[in-house]
């Protein structure tokens, strides 16, 4: 009886549930090492499912992944949302203190890593009292760090209790970088996840016979999306622990993919391969842009170089369970530039300060309700009440929809940086700066740049009589946040530009770059 009632919610679980009884012997699955039928990895999510409870951890605990694309975070990530437990799928290109924050904060019982983490696990052990045990994925090591190793999971038989689940339950915390130095924990439902799944195959017309490889990191909301969405149509999802523009090339041919969403800069750096033309890509259909606007060029060539696809462009938020609308390939080149219509399950508005409806063509913030809105920011009330003020998803984007309703972006309320992908904040680098001890004042901006859309550049006001380099001002930021928020230009400026009530005017700082 509980099995038909759970049938009847939105839950991410009976994705897989359902697919393996349409195509029980069909790939669902392929990483670097294997592959997987749609049964197979059913029951093996089951067996991981069974042992996380006989370890304790039940419906509504939190266990972090800080783990690469690989069937072990797909198997964790369904057999945590079978049990009713919430997964923290953890960014591994950040420091030390970052997540010592995030696993502190999401409340992590379990951390299941990767290997390669085992040192920096060491290390920051003493800090999580919280955190209760470390399992580990490809321990090539002897077990003389105590640490339970992921293989052993299968050594006996689990079967798991199902819980009485609600689609409205927690399913995952995906953690944001913040504006204010500390990142929030997006909560995403089941329900968010499933219909974001929905909302995708609907407006890219994904089925049965996608195959698609999964390049963006399992610890975005965009690489959780873009598998849970396969999972519900019975396509076949490829895993790349990492990118490599050759290989994934050599993927494009051997596996015939048909679908494949990467960043723009991304698919740049494919293009810009000598070896491009000794590849096979007609088999691609569908080729899906995000996470930054599509340069009109950069579309023309991938209409060139892959003669059979359409260019998708998406646009969304974290905290709406990833993408909110999408420029359909018929409207590519017509309405470059833009964003595209929002989804059929996403209402959107564009709002002034007030909350008044912005005219067409007039610049205001976007706003979101639907069912793929996020629960809250995890122990932040506050943060919470500020993002859904008015009843709907204050998205801090900056937009004008023209007479179709067509969104264009125009800018960002919050000065994000976008990088190769990554979202990148400046004032968590401006916080860093501020501890140097020969560094007075510090602004951080986004700037153009050909591979990655953007990159970070610091503009200084030293101390006065102090002396320090370009280089030395990125060496430090290299030690204390991710490479990837680094600055990689530096600029010493005598006064930085301010406007009457003192405020940085950091659209000067921009303008300076176009000047050069």
């Amino acid at each position: 009886m509980l099995e038909y009632v759970r049938a009847k919610q939105l839950l991410v679980d009976e994705m897989l549930n359902r697919s393996a009884r349409r195509f029980p012997n069909k790939t669902a699955i392929v990483d670097d090492k294997r592959r997987m039928t749609y049964v197979t990895l059913l029951n093996r999510v089951n067996q991981v499912a069974g042992w996380f409870q006989s370890k304790g951890i039940n419906k509504g605990e939190k266990v972090a992944l800080l783990l690469y694309n690989s069937i072990e975070i797909t198997e964790c990530l369904l057999a945590l949302g079978k049990i009713g437990a919430v997964a923290v799928p953890v960014n591994f290109r950040l420091q030390q203190l970052e997540f010592e924050y995030i696993l502190q904060n999401s409340d992590a019982k379990m951390l299941i890593a990767h290997q390669d983490f085992v040192e920096i696990i060491g290390k920051m052990r003493v800090n999580l009292p919280l955190l209760e045990e470390v399992i580990i994925v490809d321990q090539q090591e002897a077990k003389h760090h105590s640490y339970f190793s992921y293989d052993d999971i299968f050594e006996t038989a689990f079967i798991p209790s199902l819980e009485d689940l609600k689609d409205d339950d927690d399913f995952l915390i995906v953690y944001t970088s913040g504006t204010t130095g500390k990142p929030k924990g997006a909560v995403l439902t089941h329900k968010n996840v499933f219909m974001n799944s929905v909302n995708m195959c609907l407006e890219c017309s994904l089925t049965k016979d996608e195959v698609q490889v999964i390049s963006t990191p399992l610890f975005h909301i965009g690489g959780i999306s873009a598998l849970t969405m396969l999972m519900l149509v019975g396509g076949t999802s490829i895993l790349l622990s990492k990118f490599d523009p050759e290989h994934l090339l050599q993927i494009f041919e051997k596996e015939k993919v048909t679908y494949s969403f990467m960043v723009p800069s991304m698919w740049n750096i494919l293009l810009e391969l000598p070896s491009f033309k000794n590849y096979n890509v007609t088999s691609i259909q569908k080729i899906c842009c995000g996470a930054a606007t599509t340069p009109l060029e950069l579309k023309k060539k991938l209409m060139k170089y892959f003669p059979n696809s359409g260019v998708y462009d998406t646009f969304g938020h974290t905290e709406m369970a990833a993408s909110t609308s999408t420029l359909k390939a018929s409207d590519s080149i017509l309405k470059t530039g833009s964003v595209g219509l929002p989804y059929s399950n996403v209402e959107i508005k564009v709002v002034d300060e007030n909350m008044n409806d912005c005219a067409p063509g007039e610049v205001g913030e976007i706003v979101y309700r639907g069912p793929t809105t996020m629960k809250e920011y995890y122990k932040n009330p506050v943060a919470t009440e500020e993002a859904v003020k008015g009843g709907w998803l204050h998205s801090g984007d900056l937009v004008k929809l023209d007479d179709e309703g067509y969104i264009t972006v125009v800018d960002r309320k919050k000065d994000m940086i976008i990088s190769g992908g990554e979202n990148i904040y400046p004032k968590e680098i401006e916080e860093v700066l501020y501890t140097h001890p020969d560094i007075l004042e510090a602004a951080v901006v986004g700037i153009p740049d050909e591979k990655w859309g953007e990159t970070v550049k610091a503009y200084i006001v030293l101390r006065n009589g102090k002396s320090i380099t370009a280089q030395q001002v990125i060496d430090y930021c290299t030690d204390k946040i991710a490479r990837y928020k680094k600055p990689h230009y530096v600029e010493f400026l005598e006064e930085l530009p301010r406007n009457g009530s003192g405020k940085i005017l950091k659209t000067k700082l921009r303008d300076y770059n176009l000047k050069v």
